[in-house]
């Protein structure tokens, strides 16, 4: 018996069929990859090219996309710093639900705030925790002043210290999405996530 937040008398309630049961199953290691950027980096068009492969390869994925979330499970939460927290917290925790389940999710917001997604990472065992961030951006109007509390103009964003995996511009060009997901893709497979041993 333990209190957990408000509530006392909680009890973990242990099950016969674990994660490693279920990732055999699957034939898959469960995950979190976190795709953190500013608005309009293509953090969406990069979660949907990596779930479409994985999806081509047999592998179950699911998206948790920042905007999708703010429709139902965070729709009552607003974008102040201790909203914008809450917000990350909740889909940390369902990320890791997820990962439990066996299967690849991929997360997919802004999450402006280092210490945010350092709480979700530490939510994870053994490294489970993918952060992959997306480096373009598209800020004109919020440039402009025609858009206030903008993430990254003036609102903070705070990228990444270290991240597994960063999509850079080559050539002054952004990748492809199919180039982009190719690269996380790469990383899951050097690090043994499509396959369960």
């Amino acid at each position: 018996m333990s209190t957990v937040g408000n509530s006392t008398n909680i009890f973990w309630q242990e099950c016969p069929v674990g994660k490693l049961e279920r990732q055999k199953l699957l034939n898959q290691k469960g995950c979190v990859v976190w795709i953190t950027g500013l608005s309009g980096s293509g953090k969406s068009t990069l979660a949907c090219s990596v779930n479409r492969e994985l999806y081509s390869r047999g592998k179950l994925s699911y998206i948790l996309d920042g905007d999708n979330l703010r429709h139902g499970l965070n729709k009552d939460l607003g974008f102040k710093a201790e909203d914008r927290t809450e917000n990350i917290r909740r889909v940390g925790e369902v990320a890791k639900l997820f990962a439990d389940a066996g299967l690849i999710c991929i997360a997919s917001l802004i999450s402006p705030y280092r210490r945010d997604r350092d709480a979700c990472r530490a939510m994870l065992p053994d490294s489970n925790f993918i952060e992959a961030r997306d480096a373009k951006g598209l800020y004109k109007l919020a440039r402009a002043g025609k858009i206030k509390g903008f993430t990254g103009i003036d609102d903070p964003y705070e990228p990444p210290l270290t991240c597994e995996i960063e999509i850079i511009q080559k050539d002054g060009l952004c990748p492809s999405p199919g180039a982009m997901a190719g690269e996380v893709l790469t990383y899951l497979e050097e690090k043994g996530y499509l396959q369960d041993q």
